[in-house]
């Protein structure tokens, strides 16, 4: 990516050859030749929300930036990118979503997120450290950003207003009112579960911000919940957890199961505990933010239960999903079964049969299939 400081050389994580996704897009490359263009100084504490791979990180790595994201994979990207660059360890803060934000905010740069709900909560948190000198710009693709989006924007920071339209891409200028009078945090949200659903019927699930489905349960997961395989299984991977509804029930219905929570997203993650810990379940759990099953033992699991995504960011793409089946076969013992959920039209059975050599339907609607494949 060609900035106004020099080019900077940006991956994904994982990287992959044959990905063709590239690592910033239009309007990180807008917000950057903004911030030189108009002279922002950019001194006093530099924060950047929603980095999506490290590109506005590594690019103002000189002012050293406090990253602040939700992503596990864009974290480590991040980490990437930047010794790629040069740029020596602990020189750029990486925080989570999860983590205290700093107390006082200089420059505030957002990639405006897919989740109008994780931009309102990562505004409420950071609200109390901008002040009436704060520059505050946000960046995003003319697709992402919505009235909604500035109305967030202005009921929760002050004044907004947009740019024009530059390769797509579009910036968003906010002015702190430190005056404002602010709504509540409403995050994390809970809701009580429908009955008719299993062990999870009537129970209480915790959703914090940015998590799929936040407000209520998707009919994906409310089709997989009733076709749970039984009791016995063992160790079992809730893979790509979301707010952990599944394990859950898993836990609530064998509580000699021992289940593992991973997500590559740290509000997820925190979500899926959240949950687990409202219900009083008496089982053993681990909860993980990381790259899939890149961390769990070969041959160490029986089941692995999964819904997998079919987006990164606005992209359609089958990668991830096809990584989880790998890493759940890699995973699994022998005779150890991956349950997925999935829409009928990604026709995630051609892949499961390539991978393990068989792949069994369990149920289906007009809208949905579970299918099963066993480990040889």
């Amino acid at each position: 990516m060609t900035t106004p400081w020099g080019e900077v050389e940006l991956t994904r994580f994982p990287e992959d050859p044959r990905d063709r996704l590239r690592a910033w897009d239009a309007s990180d490359a807008y917000l950057l030749h903004h911030l030189a263009e108009q002279g922002v100084p950019l001194t006093g504490t530099v924060v950047v929300v929603g980095d999506r791979w490290g590109a506005l990180a590594t690019a103002l790595a000189q002012h050293r930036p406090a990253q602040i994201t939700d992503s596990f994979l864009g974290q480590q990207a991040t980490l990437r990118n930047l010794a790629r660059a040069g740029v020596e360890p602990g020189a750029v803060p990486l925080l989570t979503t999860q983590d205290p934000p700093p107390e006082r905010v200089d420059v505030l740069l957002i990639r405006v997120p897919k989740s109008l709900a994780l931009l309102e909560e990562q505004l409420l948190r950071l609200a109390p450290a901008v002040h009436s000198d704060t520059v505050v710009v946000g960046a995003g693709m003319v697709k992402e950003i919505h009235t909604s989006t500035l109305q967030l924007f202005e009921r929760i920071l002050g004044p907004t207003r947009t740019s024009l339209a530059r390769q797509k891409a579009r910036l968003v200028f906010c002015t702190p009112d430190p005056d404002l009078e602010r709504p509540a945090n409403p995050w994390p949200y809970s809701y009580v579960l429908p009955r008719g659903i299993g062990a999870v019927s009537g129970r209480t699930v915790v959703n914090h911000a940015g998590v799929f489905c936040a407000d209520r349960l998707d009919i994906g997961t409310r089709f997989f919940l009733q076709h749970l395989p039984g009791p016995g299984a063992g160790r079992v991977v809730d893979l790509g957890c979301g707010n952990g509804v599944v394990g859950t029930a898993v836990a609530l219905a064998d509580p000699v199961a021992e289940v593992l929570f991973v997500d590559e997203s740290f509000q997820a993650v925190a979500s899926a505990e959240a949950t687990y810990k409202a219900n009083g379940v008496p089982g053993h759990a681990e909860f993980r933010v990381g790259d899939g099953l890149a961390g769990v033992a070969s041959a160490s699991v029986d089941l692995v239960l999964n819904n997998p995504p079919f987006h990164s960011h606005q992209a359609t793409s089958d990668a991830t999903a096809w990584r989880m089946f790998t890493g759940a076969r890699r995973a699994l013992r022998p005779g150890g079964e991956l349950w997925v959920i999935g829409n009928r039209h990604l026709g995630y059975h051609v892949k499961l049969k390539r991978l393990f050599g068989n792949c069994q339907l369990v149920a289906s609607d007009p809208k949905f299939v579970v299918l099963k494949a066993v480990k040889a």
